[in-house]
């Protein structure tokens, strides 16, 4: 069995949601704090194992190629000036990996997206991670924890997480055909898309991890088009899931929607809460303002 070194990000996307900012600005590099949702991302990949990442970008999405790009004029004028912490943390973007770019001329879907990483890819398995989503896990990273999932199965694997509220119509949600967990490795037979309530076939929701072995690219290719000519990764997934080549993996960590203001809202309290430089100050100011609601 193949190791997986490699791992692809679809940044595509228009935004809209954070319109008017993201007329010029990527949602991918909006900051928390002072890191973008994407630099979290990749280091959540380096810290995996993950050695080459491809970020395959959306039309007008130039300013992530640049957020990962060393300056080393830059670089060079801060340590003149004596800011040497300042220039060490612009050289460690991205250390630690080997960060490579393509390009998505059209919005033609999140399969097109992932056919883009075929070469890339070279007939290895890789993880993916949508550019939107980020996961917090204090210790093992939801990435890793999927790489050691298919360590154990070898199976195309879906990261997935229990949602217990209504907000799980929101999501895709794996049907596990009434199958029994191996530890927190799961059977699927089949992804819904925004499945209505009253037809939940679990309560599983896909949150934008996957493992994917080489096979997914004819599977795409060979996948009809949806609604406006596009191609679907969970169309893909469903034909793979019929014939026993998927599993769902129940992640642990925190996972937060950022291409929505209040999942980005609630990503900036809580890094702002953990951060070892201001977070008890940040606290402190949390209890007073609550306390004067």
């Amino acid at each position: 069995m193949s190791k997986i070194t490699k791992a692809v990000i679809p940044c595509g996307g228009l935004g809209t949601r954070f319109l008017p900012i993201t007329k010029a600005v990527p949602k991918e590099i909006l900051p928390i704090i002072d890191a973008p949702v994407l630099g979290h991302i990749v280091s959540e990949a380096i810290d995996s194992g993950i050695t080459d990442i491809l970020i395959v970008l959306g039309k007008g999405k130039d300013a992530i190629r640049a957020y990962f790009t060393p300056d080393k004029e830059l670089e060079k004028r801060l340590r003149d000036a004596g800011r040497t912490e300042n220039a060490d943390m612009l050289e460690k973007i991205g250390q630690g990996a080997r960060i490579s770019f393509a390009v998505q001329e059209k919005p033609l879907g999140s399969g097109d997206a992932v056919l883009h990483a075929e070469k890339f890819a070279c007939g290895e398995p890789f993880a993916l991670a949508w550019g939107d989503d980020l996961i917090y896990s204090e210790d093992n990273p939801a990435m890793g924890q999927l790489i050691s999932a298919y360590e154990r199965c070898g199976a195309n694997i879906l990261g997935v997480q229990t949602i217990l509220t209504n907000d799980i119509i929101k999501y895709g949600v794996a049907d596990i055909g009434g199958g029994a967990p191996d530890g927190r490795i799961y059977p699927c037979v089949g992804i819904i898309e925004k499945p209505p309530l009253d037809k939940l076939p679990s309560r599983l929701a896909a949150l934008g991890r996957y493992i994917l072995t080489p096979r997914i690219f004819d599977v795409i290719r060979k996948t009809p088009t949806g609604k406006g000519d596009e191609l679907f990764l969970t169309d893909a997934l469903n034909i793979l899931a019929q014939v026993g080549e998927v599993r769902v993996y129940d992640f642990i960590g925190k996972r937060y929607d950022m291409g929505d203001k209040y999942g980005s809202v609630l990503a900036t309290v809580d890094y702002a809460v953990r951060n070892k430089v201001f977070g008890a100050r940040f606290k402190t100011f949390l209890k007073d303002y609550v306390d004067g609601l």
